[in-house]
């Protein structure tokens, strides 16, 4: 199976050019104001495209799906929205979670190292093929322009018990790329740079 992985796309994703594949995967952020309108402009955006599987989580900045989340879900007709929640497709054993160490006051937010965030980290299953996160685990693609550190601690912690062959995530657009550490492919696939503008290419994960 040939997965396609993009994050971050800021309400730009119909100015970007995706890939085929036989699954789409958008880790978060994809809007920029956090509207409904444009929950809806990304979901007509997910629908013109041709890949046969759509998942998506929501990120920091998709605030309609945790204000509002029954309303903005039922918009998002093209897509499987996961949101703390795990799906089989073609035996693959798929787990979304939209939350994150604070940041800015932003969506789905949860204190750094709280019991809070360990109870949503604990929630993964313990077997599990791709993870879906908004945000990186801590060392691996989280620096910031400031060369910071930013991924969580207990995230990491979880990832390295449950082991899953591909972690994606985004978030921190500065930390773009993938690789390998543990047995396990991370990717950051965040699409915008730091100005919010489209200028990197999604991230293709082939022979899942």
């Amino acid at each position: 199976m040939r997965a396609v992985i993009v994050s971050d796309t800021h309400n730009k994703l119909d100015r970007m050019s995706i890939p085929d594949g036989d699954m789409l995967i958008h880790c978060g952020d994809f809007t920029f104001r956090g509207d409904m309108k444009q929950v809806d402009k990304f979901n007509r955006d997910m629908g013109r495209l041709p890949h046969r599987r759509k998942l998506a989580i929501a990120g920091n900045h998709d605030f309609p799906l945790e204000l509002d989340h029954a309303e903005a879900r039922a918009r998002l007709t093209n897509v499987l929205y996961l949101q703390d929640e795990l799906i089989v497709i073609d035996g693959l054993r798929i787990y979304g979670s939209p939350f994150q160490p604070e940041h800015r006051k932003l969506a789905f937010n949860l204190p750094r190292s709280s019991e809070q965030l360990r109870a949503k980290w604990q929630q993964i299953p313990d077997r599990v093929d791709i993870l879906i996160t908004h945000g990186p685990p801590k060392g691996i693609l989280d620096r910031t322009p400031d060369w910071l550190s930013v991924g969580c601690e207990l995230l990491l912690e979880r990832v390295l018990e449950v082991r899953p062959k591909i972690h994606c995530f985004g978030h921190v657009h500065l930390s773009r790329g993938q690789v390998e550490q543990d047995g396990i492919i991370f990717v950051n696939a965040a699409c915008v740079n730091e100005r919010y503008q489209p200028s990197r290419k999604p991230i293709a994960v082939l022979d899942i």
